[in-house]
């Protein structure tokens, strides 16, 4: 009876522990990894099938599974850090363990993994995104006319920005695209602000943070770019319409150069055929001076 109560127990305390998976979704990483003996596989396709059926095997547990990205050079350059053999299964685990803290992670809700890999792969771009354009903004340093980090002026000024963004735009889910030029290519951020039963906005955090950091390197190196909101609601027309940057702030588009911008072929440059149900109008006023309205560094 007590070893009965023992499994139990042991039963309820697994299906408390949260579980990560380190998995290579493509097939280049895949290979990278099979240099090493331990690594047990020698099929990418199998190695999918095997995964997935352990993250439904966990989950009908009742256990909480995050999925991470593994990148075998990070993992190459962890264990050449931390002094570990790459070639042991605890060195893989511990470099998991890792990615749960600081990587590009989703969890597990019981979507096939053919539907799941977009997803973390998308978090993993926004992720490289968030970094590069913090390294960049922390390079700047201060102003050399007045000491102020140029950086987190900037960030200050993109986090005010987005704010008024969000409280002159018209009721129902938004949708908004950053784009900044500069080399060695341009960097793009996507942030969601949807409305709850209540009126209220909800956003991602992650997802916030990113958007108002490639704003901010936007603004803090003067670099050609804009942005663009899309709003929804029931029962009428979307709305599209955006700003350019200028300066140390945004200048509104007109609706004609909104309607442009929207059906042109960025590669090709022909023109689309308009959506049916879309106003592309002139954004609301976000109030201020101007286009740039703050210090100049």
């Amino acid at each position: 009876m007590a070893y009965t109560d023992q499994q139990t127990m042991r039963r309820v305390l697994r299906q408390e522990v949260a579980g990560i998976i380190g998995l290579l979704t493509d097939e280049q990483d895949f290979r990278a990894m099979r240099r090493y003996r331990s690594f047990a596989f020698d099929d990418h396709t199998t190695y999918l099938q095997q995964v997935e059926a352990l993250l439904k095997s966990r989950s009908a547990e009742g256990s909480h599974t995050t999925v991470a990205l593994f990148d075998p050079e990070e993992y190459a350059e962890y264990c050449a850090d931390t002094g570990l053999d790459p070639d042991i299964p605890s060195s893989r685990t511990r470099f998991t363990a890792e990615l749960a803290s600081s990587g590009p992670t989703v969890p597990y809700d019981g979507r096939p993994l053919a539907e799941l890999v977009p997803d973390l792969v998308d978090e993993a771009v926004r992720h490289a995104t968030w970094e590069y354009a913090s390294t960049l903004l922390a390079r700047l340093g201060p102003c050399a006319t007045c000491g102020e980090d140029i950086g987190r002026a900037a960030f200050t000024r993109a986090s005010d920005l987005l704010t008024r963004i969000l409280d002159t735009a018209p009721p129902g889910n938004r949708h908004m695209v950053c784009s900044v030029s500069g080399p060695p290519e341009t960097l793009v951020a996507v942030l969601h602000a949807d409305e709850d039963e209540n009126g209220d906005t909800r956003l991602d955090e992650a997802e916030a943070l990113e958007f108002t950091t490639v704003l901010a390197l936007g603004i803090a190196t003067r670099g050609a770019g804009g942005l663009v909101m899309r709003t929804t609601a029931p029962g009428i027309p979307d709305r599209v319409y955006g700003w350019r940057l200028r300066g140390d702030g945004l200048a509104p588009l007109t609706a004609g150069e909104v309607f442009d911008a929207y059906c042109t072929d960025i590669e090709s440059g022909d023109l689309i055929s308009p959506e049916s149900g879309v106003d592309y109008c002139e954004p609301p006023d976000l109030g201020g001076k101007g286009p740039a309205t703050g210090h100049h560094h």
